[in-house]
């Protein structure tokens, strides 16, 4: 252990002592501390970072539950392996989710007793969350208290709130006005029968104002709520983040601005007459912490959610594009980073992110990364959410006449698409379980992208089929097959998601203009990682009018980017699966021929030789 690690560990130590100490003096028995900001977010701002401060555990997906002699930490098979080692010396447990298996709330009840009291801020607790912790509590006669923030005792030096400028969406990649969208968001409540509706996701409010901002790393977003009636629309957020411009825009659109902290109070003046429309997922407890008992609540998705998931034809063409610039990029990042592994030079998986963010950011419409880049080596590979840091990570070094696979999960967010990829490439000589493991996932990736199915049909349903070909070699992974993805936009989007351990509520219908992705993996814990990852478009099946069967959908890919060949065994192979192949890199290089010169047009045309 590095002499920076252990002193991070003992920190971590000292904060939850002094976490203790305040769970103590204010007469509780435990505290949850999830990782969630009050719009339930994926990516937080700092301020909101409070597991991460007080666990040390750096992945996206965790709860931490204190008490007196007890800390422990709940997250899912794609951080095991991470969260151990970061749990490691803190005195913090590592709690698995996995079916059958107890996560923070069945733990809670059974170990608490009658009478004794559970503290979560109601800021970042979801109602659906609280509905849950209630379910549970209330059986044993154990309280939830969500009116306190018992960081606030303990976090002195906790960061502020961000305070990045808003910007509009480049108006020649915005197809319908905000008008036009808060009309049809209307629409929606009206067929709900609410009067009002809350918004608090901030990729939902982004697409409806047709704004951006710089709030959340990696995602296009700010920190705002909106209210929404038959009249009027108001946007609640930092004043100080909106130019004369912006304001004079969403007023000519109806709507209207006041501060952030004023969203309580606006809900306060509800009455009973009134409906409210939110999703409960979506908005946090203690957003609504002054609204009256007994003002109506309708809980379902929000219409925004699926009116943003399906993307028109405009949008589709400028994303076929954003793909476009980016396997450009792609190409001269890959012909490069090839060079200097041959010349001899010695990278590491930190020189991978750097070089994607460079060629990346010489692309028309760059704005940012959409998300942090997974460049894993050899074991680092099989952590599906692995991230290499300054303190730890690996150079890609094989011993002579040996070799290993670097898994490259990365993306962009252009003004006119996100992007997300996965490949893998060999490093020194492959060896033959290398290439029979990285032919299964591909085999699986293209059962997917040829799957026709039913329109409407619930997005988890179709997960199977691209397990197939991996579970007739007994093999499997641990995460979902597909997400949605957004326009620029974040870069994980509901409702659709492709796994059949979700749900299949009516709001995950697939519908045509969906985009998701197409990322089958295959993880040896200690040896490597694949996963090969597409992004698709819903499209109706071509040529082919509605039988009486109904109508039914496929895949158009609008990754272009090739698969390495020299990782694959053709004879693994079946010659629908070999045409699909070699018909993809055909497609790919039609597509980027023209963009690319010198290196970078040698590389790619050599990488979509067909095989």
């Amino acid at each position: 252990m590095s002499t920076q690690e252990a002193t991070s560990k003992t920190e971590i130590q000292q904060r939850i002592t002094s976490l203790r100490a305040a769970i103590a003096a204010q007469d509780l028995t435990a505290i949850i501390v999830p990782s969630a900001d009050p719009h339930l977010s994926e990516y937080l701002p700092e301020y909101w970072q409070a597991r991460l401060w007080l666990s040390g555990f750096t992945g996206s997906v965790g709860t931490l539950v204190v008490t007196a002699d007890f800390a422990g930490l709940w997250t899912d098979s794609r951080y095991w392996v991470h969260a151990a080692h970061q749990l490691a010396g803190t005195g913090i447990s590592l709690e698995k989710l996995a079916p059958g298996q107890p996560n923070h709330i069945d733990w809670l009840a059974e170990h608490l007793q009658e009478g004794d009291s559970v503290a979560v801020d109601g800021n970042v607790l979801s109602i659906a969350e609280q509905d849950r912790l209630l379910d549970a509590f209330d059986a044993n006669d154990i309280t939830l208290i969500t009116e306190r923030d018992v960081l606030t005792d303990i976090w002195s030096d906790r960061p502020t709130l961000p305070s990045a400028q808003l910007y509009q969406h480049d108006e020649q990649f915005v197809a319908q006005s905000a008008t036009s969208k808060l009309a049809a968001v209307r629409a929606g409540m009206a067929d709900a029968g609410a009067t009002h509706h809350l918004l608090s996701s901030l990729d939902d409010i982004a697409w409806l104002t047709n704004l951006r901002g710089a709030d959340v790393d990696y995602n296009p977003v700010f920190l705002a709520h909106m209210l929404i009636d038959a009249d009027k629309a108001t946007l609640f957020i930092d004043n100080n983040k909106v130019s004369a411009d912006i304001e004079k825009a969403l007023k000519d659109s109806g709507i209207t601005l006041a501060d952030y902290e004023a969203v309580q109070e606006a809900l306060g003046t509800l009455t009973p007459e009134d409906l409210l429309l939110l999703d409960p997922s979506k908005v946090a407890v203690g957003t609504l912490s002054k609204m009256a008992d007994n003002v109506g609540f309708i809980e379902q998705m929000a219409p925004s959610t699926l009116l943003k998931s399906v993307k028109s034809a405009a949008d589709i063409d400028h994303v076929r594009e954003a793909m476009r610039q980016d396997g450009a990029a792609l190409s001269q990042f890959f012909a490069t980073f090839e060079q200097r592994l041959t010349a001899g030079e010695r990278l590491s998986e930190l020189d991978v992110d750097s070089m994607l963010i460079e060629v990346r950011s010489q692309q028309p419409h760059y704005v940012s990364p959409s998300f942090p880049t997974i460049a894993g080596f050899n074991e680092n590979g099989a952590l599906p959410h692995y991230r290499a840091t300054p303190e730890k990570f690996s150079y890609l070094d094989v011993a002579e006449g040996e070799g290993g696979l670097l898994l490259i999960d990365s993306g962009a967010q252009y003004q006119n698409g996100t992007t997300d990829i996965t490949r893998v490439v060999g490093i020194g000589k492959v060896s033959s379980e290398h290439k029979r493991d990285f032919t299964t996932v591909l085999k699986a990736h293209i059962a997917l992208a040829k799957a026709h199915f039913p329109d409407g049909i619930a997005s988890p349903l179709i997960d199977a089929i691209c397990r197939a070909p991996l579970w007739q070699a007994q093999m499997d992974y641990g995460h979902g097959t597909g997400h949605g993805v957004g326009y620029f936009l974040n870069v994980h989007e509901g409702p659709q998601v492709i796994a059949y351990s979700a749900s299949t509520p009516k709001e995950r219908a697939m519908k045509v203009g969906m985009i998701s992705s197409n990322e089958p993996g295959l993880y040896r814990e200690g040896k490597w990682g694949i996963r090969i990852e597409n992004l698709v478009v819903n499209t109706p099946v071509a040529n082919v009018t509605e039988t009486e069967f109904g109508k039914f959908l496929n895949f158009e890919t609008i990754t272009y980017c090739p698969i390495d060949t020299r990782l694959i065994e053709p004879a693994l192979l079946t010659q629908v699966e070999i045409d699909w192949l070699n018909d993809y890199h055909s497609q790919v290089y039609a597509e980027l021929k023209d963009r690319v010169d010198g290196a970078a047009l040698k590389w790619l045309t050599e990488r979509t030789k067909a095989i």
